[in-house]
């Protein structure tokens, strides 16, 4: 063989397409059963998994047809995998009694993880104000970390590109919709399922999240002990107030004891205080027929009484 001559051995060819395919088989995403006691929670996952209605009908569809549509989970260093999409379905094979799951397994950053994470959550239909205020809040910090510019307390940079209004433009709603959301996270735990529960409308909620947690407790005691809802107005008073340096328990017992204009005209009788005069079997509106016409009755024999 001459000096200058290389020595090159040539593959066969099921060496040269058994290589190629399996560099496309590593890229290509594959789904896999995993078993369930190896998936994890998603850290600090903000989407509340409840056993209701929804989920029993879940467990159904998961007994009958098993999973269909595979969940997302990246490796975890320590072991197993975290879930990023599929947490319901995670909970309802776990009751259905499945043993393993079809999850496709991504390697993704933690920025990457969330958007992916929130993202697939927020398509759903019911969302409490608290999931859709922190799930907000978490894509926030995954944008801003990833160098999308951001100042929540400077409305003179509204008309730059803020990472909140690029939250808002993903869901089709304003940036300032975003921030008061986002607001909700600094309700103590008690106010804020209070938000949930719609106990406190959202409005009056982002303006009491402006008061500290002791505050919000004090407003908490207040609104147990007067029996009342915060209206806006009252609400916005109460943050002055705060910032004003004036707040306190006697304070906001004083202004939530208020009568509110749209209720110096109501007369409002509890329910429970109702049920104790009528049989089970009545609903609302045959309760309300029945009051009415003892009333009539007794109007009547008022008449009567007064013109004798």
């Amino acid at each position: 063989m001459p000096k200058g001559s290389l020595n090159v051995s040539l593959k066969g060819a099921d060496d040269i397409f058994s290589t190629e395919e399996s560099r496309q088989e590593q890229q290509r995403e594959q789904v896999q059963q995993i078993p369930i006691g190896k998936l994890f929670p998603f850290k600090n996952h903000p989407f509340k998994v409840l056993d209701d209605e929804s989920m029993q009908r879940t467990v159904e569809s998961v007994e009958q047809y098993g999973v269909l549509s595979p969940l997302i989970a990246r490796p975890r260093p320590e072991g197993g995998y975290e879930i990023i999409s599929g947490h319901r379905r995670q909970h309802a094979a776990q009751l259905a009694g499945l043993e393993t799951l079809p999850v496709i397994v991504r390697q993704m950053d933690d920025d990457a993880a969330v958007l992916l994470m929130v993202d697939s959550n927020l398509q759903r239909e019911n969302i409490l104000p608290s999931e859709r205020a922190f799930a907000y809040k978490m894509k926030l910090e995954a944008i801003k970390n990833q160098g999308a510019r951001s100042d929540l307390t400077s409305p003179q940079l509204a008309a730059k590109f803020r990472s909140d209004d690029a939250v808002a433009k993903d869901q089709g709603i304003s940036g300032d919709t975003v921030r008061r959301y986002i607001r909700l996270t600094s309700l103590i735990p008690e106010l804020l399922d209070m938000v949930d529960e719609k106990k406190i409308a959202f409005n009056p909620a982002v303006e009491l999240s402006y008061l500290d947690e002791s505050q919000q407790r004090d407003f908490l005691e207040a609104m147990n002990d007067t029996q009342n809802a915060p209206s806006l107005s009252q609400a916005q008073r109460l943050k002055k107030l705060a910032q004003e340096g004036h707040f306190s328990y006697d304070v906001a017992f004083a202004v939530m004891g208020e009568e509110k204009k749209d209720e110096l005209d109501k007369v409002v009788i509890k329910n429970d205080t109702l049920r104790k005069y009528f049989p089970r079997s009545y609903t609302p509106k045959q309760m309300e027929d029945t009051i009415i016409k003892l009333l009539e009755q007794w109007q009547r024999k008022l008449q009567r009484q007064n013109e004798r």
